[in-house]
């Protein structure tokens, strides 16, 4: 698969921010993370419907965010796959990704890797995705999982604006701690907020909230129980009756908890598995049933989750 980059800024060092060496956090007395570098990521992406399917019309990149376009032969959609050449987010950085799909457009927008978020001081790292849908248009937001480290903060926060006569499949997934390192999280503080708005009125807000003092009862029946992954996937646009009963029908054959329902015009639904890999596995086949109903949308398995 060859990839095509769009470079605005200059990268200094890159190979040496896209290899860097996780280091454990240091905690000493009058320590912050104001003291230290940070990160600030911005990328813009606006796209726009045209007589042989979807045309970039806009791209702008500030480091350590970077976009890259697939090539995807005569597939009418667009597909975006986003880079964070720092290896990862720290305590204090902000990243801000928007995606403007004007009308008649398609496109499809995920990460290259997984990202994720070291501990921090005392700092939370800052997180915003800005997604509008114009009329006619259709934008899937598939990134992949996001793993916390413990003692990670983060406040992340997804807006999305939806018009009549579009569509929109939006995903996003916590993995709490590192399974490979058998890391559990003791502390740290979490926020993860939707907002969901239609012609300017709120449709669905949400917001999952972890701190210190919750930690200790993850484990609890009434909250995680035993599930250190989870997912929140929401489609907004027509026949949602039709999807939601698709979705359900394939929550039986998942090895996770999963639920679904409508509410404000859109359908919401929740994954929790006990280990990342069981969910992206049941995200990975919720996509392809997706994809068999769109074949010529952007709805459908990221090949970056395959790579």
């Amino acid at each position: 698969m060859k990839l095509m980059m769009v470079d605005t800024t200059p990268v200094a060092h890159l190979a040496e921010a896209t290899n860097a060496i996780e280091m454990p956090v240091r905690r000493t007395e009058n320590s912050s993370d104001k003291a230290l570098q940070r990160a600030e990521g911005t990328c813009r992406i606006v796209v726009d419907g045209a007589a042989n399917g979807t045309r970039i019309m806009d791209v702008y990149q500030k480091s350590p965010i970077r976009v890259l376009f697939p090539r995807t032969g005569n597939d009418p959609s667009q597909e975006a796959v986003l880079v964070n050449t720092s290896g990862g987010v720290a305590g204090g950085d902000s990243l801000q990704s928007t995606v403007t799909a004007l009308s008649g457009s398609s496109i499809a927008v995920t990460t290259q890797a997984a990202e994720k978020i070291y501990g921090a001081l005392d700092e939370s790292a800052r997180i915003l995705t800005k997604l509008n849908v114009g009329n006619g248009a259709k934008l899937a937001w598939l990134p992949q999982e996001t793993i916390l480290f413990n003692h990670a903060r983060l406040c992340r926060r997804t807006e999305i604006e939806v018009s009549p006569g579009s569509e929109l499949l939006a995903l996003e997934c916590l993995v709490l701690g590192r399974a490979a390192r058998g890391e559990k999280l003791s502390a740290g503080d979490i926020i993860d907020s939707w907002h969901v708005s239609r012609n300017g009125q709120l449709q669905w807000g949400d917001t999952f909230r972890l701190t210190n003092e919750v930690f200790s009862h993850l484990s609890r029946k009434a909250l995680l129980w035993d599930s250190t992954a989870v997912a929140t996937l929401i489609y907004s646009g027509a026949d949602l009756d039709e999807r939601l009963q698709l979705i359900r029908a394939e929550f039986i054959s998942f090895d996770c908890q999963c639920s679904a329902t409508l509410v404000g015009g859109i359908l919401v639904a929740r994954l929790a598995a006990r280990s990342s890999f069981e969910l992206k596995a049941a995200l990975r086949n919720l996509l392809q049933e997706f994809g068999k109903q769109n074949a010529a949308g952007p709805f459908r398995l990221p090949k970056m989750w395959s790579c």
